[in-house]
């Protein structure tokens, strides 16, 4: 199979994260890639110029944003073809999280270009770090829709989700979209609000998704900036031949005081689990003892 790469140095896309805010967050190595690239494909030139001047980056760049980047990614290798490399940047964080740039990166990987990531900052990762809720399996679903029709429909697909689920949200929305997850999830569900992460007025809000609404409308701050919201996953429902979190506590309670016949017999009487399964329970618990 024929690979469409120039038979000339191929040149390389660096994905080169920066700050979220902060602009001390940039690290070592992004500032020399930007620094040692040819030219720098970013979304808006006029918000990454302060960035590049404070550390003395004086590089041509580029626009590559959501309304181009199909037509300019042909343009973009084109360059690398040549031999030239190129960092591609967003206006805040990692590449592609939320923002331009898949176009050019595929065709950047059909056509056989190294592609090296840079990381660095992403407002997902830094607030799902900081929520206090669990971290080990999770789903981002970006900006939600923009109705509340969709946005509700979007939620309730979400409901039984067990992993932590991750928003990005603006100002203008935030109540709407927080009131939206008020009526579809259960009052007793944790929710974090994170807002802008990493600048002056950082502030990160653990709640109840029940006094959620409340916390927001109490404070016109939280109305304004940046946000990423969060919320606990479904709790796994247990299967048939499980016994519920309240069965297997009212069993362990009682085995520290009764023989594994007798609280298995006494755990189907108070809690209506069968009693087979308690027994079966009772045995794995008391194994896990010896």
């Amino acid at each position: 199979m024929r690979i469409n790469v120039p038979e000339t140095r191929k040149g390389i896309l660096y994905l080169v994260a920066t700050p979220i805010g902060n602009l001390a967050d940039i690290s070592f190595r992004a500032v020399e890639t930007l620094n040692g690239v040819d030219f720098i494909a970013c979304e808006d030139t006029r918000h990454s110029r302060p960035l590049l001047e404070r550390y003395g980056i004086v590089k041509p760049l580029t626009a590559l944003h959501e309304h181009n980047e199909d037509a300019a990614a042909d343009r973009l290798l084109e360059r690398l073809g040549r031999g030239e490399s190129m960092a591609l940047i967003s206006d805040a964080g990692t590449p592609l999280i939320n923002d331009p740039g898949f176009p050019l990166v595929r065709l950047a990987a059909e056509r056989g270009f190294p592609i090296v990531p840079i990381p660095g900052p992403c407002a997902l990762t830094a607030a799902l770090s900081a929520s206090a809720l669990p971290t080990d399996r999770f789903a981002f679903e970006g900006f939600p829709p923009r109705t509340a029709s969709a946005r509700r429909a979007l939620l309730e697909e979400l409901l039984d989700d067990p992993r932590t689920l991750i928003f990005y949200e603006s100002s203008h929305r935030i109540l709407d979209f927080v009131r939206d997850i008020a009526q579809v999830f259960p009052a007793e569900r944790r929710i974090v609000i994170a807002r802008e992460l990493t600048k002056l007025h950082e502030t990160i809000a653990r709640a109840w998704v029940g006094e959620a609404c409340a916390l927001i409308e109490n404070d016109p701050n939280m109305q304004r900036g940046e946000f990423v919201v969060l919320l606990q996953g479904a709790s796994p429902k247990p299967g048939k031949d499980d016994l519920t979190h309240e069965q297997m506590r009212v069993l362990k309670l009682l085995l520290d005081e009764c023989s594994v016949k007798t609280a298995s017999s006494l755990t189907a009487k108070i809690t209506g689990a069968r009693k087979e399964l308690a027994y079966q329970a009772a045995l794995r618990l008391t194994e896990k003892k010896l």
